[in-house]
């Protein structure tokens, strides 16, 4: 498809964001139609290419309209631009940040198409199984007749704070390319059994099925329909309850309402399946079971990332390390001790992960309200502090004197496997972050975590925990996004998108 097309200026967010829409819908067809001709025989000699919408910005101011927002602005004077995805599951996201850069530099946006192909892959979408249908020639002829996915354009550099710009370049306007969101968005299905477009702004990510479990009749029972006129308001404001297999269960609770039963369950569940009770503005809470270990939770959050949420916190259970600590006692995560090693490369264990105030202070509500615990009498219940994660499962093995000396010298009160790299990775990725952990086992202390006992630990506080978790949520909802997004997340030369 030609580049010719010239790129235009907009003073207005929404209308900026129709021109982004309609450059990317109109790429997409034309390379599902050039596949469909593929597919049915007819294999062009020449390369099928169509490319990505960019937005772009020359400002030559820096200021800000509200100096406490830690986004919607550029750094500096100059010139900056960002690749564009799927404007299906990005409108509100595309159209706020547009409008946070008139807002604070006035002038214009210009809309036009970048000189970024769009793989093949990317362009008929996640629910398309590209080679399920193609004969071997076509296959051996497919990279030669469409572009790739190509790695040089989907890295995390300017996450990481890698990227340098090159004299003559626009400085980069989002943390993702659109390549890189595309190929998350692709991933997000394979790991979660979802679609990214029902995931949700506030993510509880756990390690036990126990809590899915309680989520999932937590959501049915929200959808089915109630006699009770209450009842009935307060299961209004989600829409739908969505399971793995895009498996849709309707609010029965709403007229006229636009999310339809559907889907089927998957009869084999993905690795980290995702469960979503949907609110209409995004704002409803996704959880997700990431299962045992570091590279789980690097993995899911390296890709749920992209879509921008506004919160992730980890419920889950942990080893307790003081003799003063019982079994079901809560933990809320101050800070990090980081040991495992997933993250190393990409942002060093010296850097340290900050605590973030609206985030402890919502964790800290919600279990004085959950368990009726209240200022100093919630110490009976909870312990603040840093929490451990390791990379091994069976680190209790471990010469004792090795791994004891530094746990005593970080006064860390709790081990686990994956909320440093959770925490880490919001950090990185610039979305807000939490630690509510429960301790189910203390190994220093001789009580090994057995069938048995933990049979009865997870009866008896899974239940708890989960609401203390959607009571954040629903908390961190009140504070908003604006109050959320904390500039302690941003560096000194920051992009504008959020």
């Amino acid at each position: 498809m030609s580049m010719n097309t010239r790129p235009k200026k907009y003073s207005d967010a929404e209308t900026a964001f129709t021109a982004i829409k309609g450059i990317y819908n109109t790429n997409v067809k034309y390379l599902r139609d050039q596949f469909d001709s593929f597919a049915g025989g007819k294999i062009p000699k020449d390369l099928v290419r169509a490319f990505y919408p960019e937005l772009r910005i020359s400002t030559a101011t820096a200021g800000r309209v509200d100096n406490r927002l830690s986004f919607g602005y550029v750094p500096k004077p100059g010139t900056y631009a960002t690749t564009l995805t799927r404007p299906d599951i990005f409108d509100h996201y595309y159209t706020e940040q547009i409008r946070l850069l008139l807002e604070n530099h006035g002038g214009k946006v210009e809309v036009g198409i970048s000189d970024t192909p769009i793989p093949i892959h990317f362009a008929l979408g996640e629910n398309f199984h590209l080679e399920q249908d193609l004969s071997r020639e076509q296959i051996n002829a497919l990279p030669y007749v469409f572009d790739q996915p190509n790695l040089d354009h989907m890295d995390d550099s300017i996450a990481n704070a890698y990227h340098v710009t090159r004299e003559g370049q626009a400085a980069p306007l989002a943390l993702f390319t659109a390549p890189r969101v595309d190929l998350s968005i692709m991933r997000l299905k394979h790991y979660s059994g979802t679609d990214a477009k029902h995931f949700q702004n506030y993510i509880i990510f756990t390690n036990y099925q126990f809590y899915i479990d309680e989520f999932i009749r937590i959501g049915h029972a929200i959808m089915s329909p109630s006699d009770n006129a209450d009842l009935r308001k307060e299961r209004s404001a989600y829409t739908a309850f969505v399971e793995p297999g895009n498996k849709i269960i309707a609010n029965q609770n709403l007229e006229n309402n636009k999310e339809k039963n559907g889907g089927q369950s998957m009869h084999r569940m993905p690795q980290m399946p995702a469960y979503h009770m949907k609110r209409p503005d995004g704002t409803g809470i996704t959880m997700v079971n990431i299962g045992v270990g570091p590279s789980n939770a690097k993995t899911i959050t390296d890709h749920i990332a992209v879509l921008r949420p506004h919160a992730w916190l980890m419920l889950g259970h942990c080893a307790g390390l003081r003799n003063s600590q019982a079994l079901g006692d809560y933990v809320l995560a101050h800070a990090y001790s980081r040991n495992d090693q997933v993250l190393d490369d990409d942002l060093h264990p010296s850097i340290p992960i900050p605590a973030l105030a609206e985030i402890q202070q919502a964790l800290e509500q919600a279990v004085e309200k959950v368990t009726g615990f209240e200022g100093y009498d919630l110490k009976k219940v909870m312990r603040t502090g840093t929490v451990a994660t390791i990379d091994d499962r069976n680190w209790e093995l471990r010469s004792s004197i090795r791994q004891n000396r530094r746990l005593s010298q970080s006064r860390a009160i709790a081990l686990d496997m994956e909320s440093a790299t959770i925490a880490a990775n919001g950090f990185r990725f610039r979305v807000p972050y939490g630690t509510l952990l429960c301790v189910s086992d203390k190994p220093l202390h001789g009580q090994l975590k057995l069938p048995g006992m933990a049979d009865s630990f997870y009866r008896t506080r899974v239940e708890q925990h989960l609401q203390i978790g959607l009571l954040t949520m629903a908390l961190l909802r009140d504070i908003g996004p604006e109050r959320l997004h904390s500039r302690k997340l941003r560096s000194f030369n920051e992009v504008a998108f959020q």
